[in-house]
This record gives structure tokens, sequence and C-alpha cells, in this order.
């Protein structure tokens, strides 16, 4: 296992912990980044108003929830978005968080 962080098996799932970790503005920001991108993402590639300490947290929240799942590619910490394993458990919950954040996005541009 080396440097890659636990991460809960899919019969480990808990809706009450998936929710609590997508009440977050932030944490929402980060799968939705996750979901749009198609490739898995560094730490610090994410566009989030924190500090890295603040971060890090979030980023766990997000990986003890079973959202993402977290490894290293030489020094760098990846994350990906665990969404087959999501959908498999909690059908339409990441679709429906994705297409809530992406009309925010659409709406905002067009109103501008």
């Amino acid at each position: 296992m080396g440097r890659t962080p636990p991460h809960p098996e899919v019969s480990q799932f808990d809706l009450q912990q998936v929710l609590e970790a997508l009440v977050d503005p932030v944490r929402r920001s980060i799968v939705a980044q996750l979901d749009a991108s198609g490739v898995d993402i560094p730490c610090g590639g994410f566009d989030i108003p924190v500090s890295k300490s603040t971060a890090t947290h979030h980023f766990n929240v997000l990986r003890e929830a079973g959202l993402i799942r977290q490894y290293y590619v030489g020094t760098s910490r990846m994350n990906s978005l665990r969404r087959a394993e999501m959908d498999e458990v909690f059908p339409g919950l990441l679709d429906a968080l994705t297409r809530s954040k992406s009309s925010k996005v659409l709406n905002a541009k067009t109103s501008s």
C-alpha cells in the first residue's frame, strides 16, 4: 500500500457521510471539477479558494466518504472521482449534484 491512504470499500459507503461531505461548497466544487475534467487531478490542480491545509481537510473528508480515490504519481497526490462506485450504491446522486452545478454555472454566464 505504501503512501496511498486508506479508502472505504463500496460496502462501507454511508449515505449520511456522503451527504455531509457534499454539504460544503468547496467539496462540491472539487467533485464537480473532477467530474467535468474526466481525468484525475493533483491536489494542487483544483480551483478552490482555501489554504493548502484546509484543502487537505476537504480532500480527506471526500476520501473518507468514498467520493474520491487518492494515489501518488511521483510526488503528486492524485484524485479521482469514484463515480461508478457511487452510482452503483447511490444511483443518480452525482448526476443531480453535477447537473445542479452545471446549471448554476450556465445561468451565471448567460445573465452576465
